[in-house]
């Protein structure tokens, strides 16, 4: 293989003794050519890299200060956020965390209970608080850039919801991040549920195909696309209702909307 020497120097040719008993792979060796660094276009590469190192060199000197001053505000921010998390975020979290615990209690209370004055009584202690804790609303409120603050916006706006008080649900419901399969979707399509409570249908619709489109699964997908579909229906869009209900058919016949959509689909011819 030839080398790229940078002085022409030529590498005297390796002596191999005894050549005629050396097996035929180990006889070939190479040498060393000679380069002539104006016609070279290694050299030129070489020569390219020099100038170029050299006046990157030229402007790292020249714009040292304002290197230094940008790598330490860099660093700043870096060591900044890293205490937020350290001293701040995590201190908060676990507070906030301790006092959702009752929150949680209550609201999974009120979602397993038939009496629906139970069922208002417990919605009630998740927006107002019990047992010395902080309702939902305060911890939406207080430690909104936290895990348990992010949570607490969707109990705070279901649990409005279900007592019937929509702006306010509609209001802690849009502040829900939900990332998991089914709580983001099922806040969207209760910010659809809100405003169909309110008689904008326009905004239920809109809100109801987002919540259908959001997390395709066999639990949200189809009951979405079904309110969708019945809310199309009470606006007069028939055959976007029929649309709706032809998904649900097609793709989640084994639900229970799916048992449903056969009459439905009938209506909309």
């Amino acid at each position: 293989m030839a080398t790229y020497n940078k002085r022409g120097y030529k590498a005297p040719k390796e002596k191999v003794e005894n050549e005629e008993n050396v097996p035929m792979d180990n006889q070939y060796i190479e040498d060393i050519p000679n380069v002539d660094e104006k016609d070279s276009t290694t050299a030129r590469a070489f020569d390219a890299l020099d100038q170029t190192a050299s006046r990157t060199e030229e402007w790292v000197a020249r714009n040292q200060k304002y290197i230094l001053g940008f790598l330490g505000g860099a660093a700043l921010i870096t060591i900044g956020y890293l205490m937020y998390q350290k001293f701040i975020v995590e201190p908060n979290e676990m507070t906030a965390t301790d006092d959702l615990l009752v929150t949680q209690q209550n609201f999974q209370a009120a979602v397993d209970a038939q009496d629906p004055k139970v069922q208002d009584s417990l919605f009630n202690l998740v927006i107002k608080g019990a047992e010395g804790k902080q309702s939902a609303v305060e911890l939406a409120n207080q430690y909104s850039g936290t895990d348990s603050g992010n949570l607490a916006n969707y109990y705070a706006g279901i649990a409005y919801l279900n007592l019937k008080k929509y702006d306010d649900a509609i209001k802690y419901l849009e502040q829900y991040k939900g990332n998991d399969t089914f709580t983001g979707p099922i806040a969207t399509g209760a910010i659809g549920d809100a405003y169909a409570q309110k008689n904008d249908n326009a905004k239920a619709l809109e809100y109801y195909e987002k919540a259908a489109r959001a997390n395709a699964n066999d639990f949200t997908t189809p009951r979405y696309l079904f309110k969708a579909g019945v809310i199309s229906m009470e606006m007069g869009k028939k055959e976007e209702a029929g649309k709706f209900f032809a998904e649900i058919k097609e793709k989640y016949e084994d639900t229970p909307e799916g048992q449903q959509v056969d009459a439905l689909i009938g209506m909309t011819k």
